[in-house]
């Protein structure tokens, strides 16, 4: 990450940081971490050791995103126009469904018997 784009993100990761008297955690690590996680597709256990512990950057990346850090960086980049608008979307490439969306036992069963309730 950028000297630049880490500027933007700081901003919003400090104004969301509770004090709590503890040492801060390097956040920049932290949030490139998320990013190669977001980018990658790969399970958290399979962070590299780089970013630090899998567990700990999970741990905060949840922390962010119960306090809406996610939502606010979205919402920001979407008022200054620094990134269009194509660009803020989910690549369907590397989004993960639930084996019962693919149609497993258990959700083909629920539809069956759904249908039946129906047709009764």
């Amino acid at each position: 990450m950028s000297d630049e784009e880490w500027a933007f993100f700081e901003q919003f990761i400090l104004s969301v940081r509770a004090p709590n008297g503890k040492k801060p955690t390097n956040h920049r690590l932290v949030l490139d971490g998320v990013f190669w996680i977001a980018f990658s597709g790969a399970l958290w256990r399979d962070l590299p050791e780089g970013f630090g512990k899998w567990s700990s950057v999970y741990r905060q990346f949840r922390r962010w995103t119960l306090v809406g850090l996610w939502e606010q960086i979205l919402s920001a980049l979407t008022k200054s126009r620094i990134v269009p608008d194509a660009l803020q979307m989910v690549n369907s490439t590397v989004v993960r469904a639930h084996h019962h969306a693919a149609g497993a036992k258990a959700g083909l069963r629920d539809r069956v018997l759904a249908a039946q309730r129906v047709a009764s």
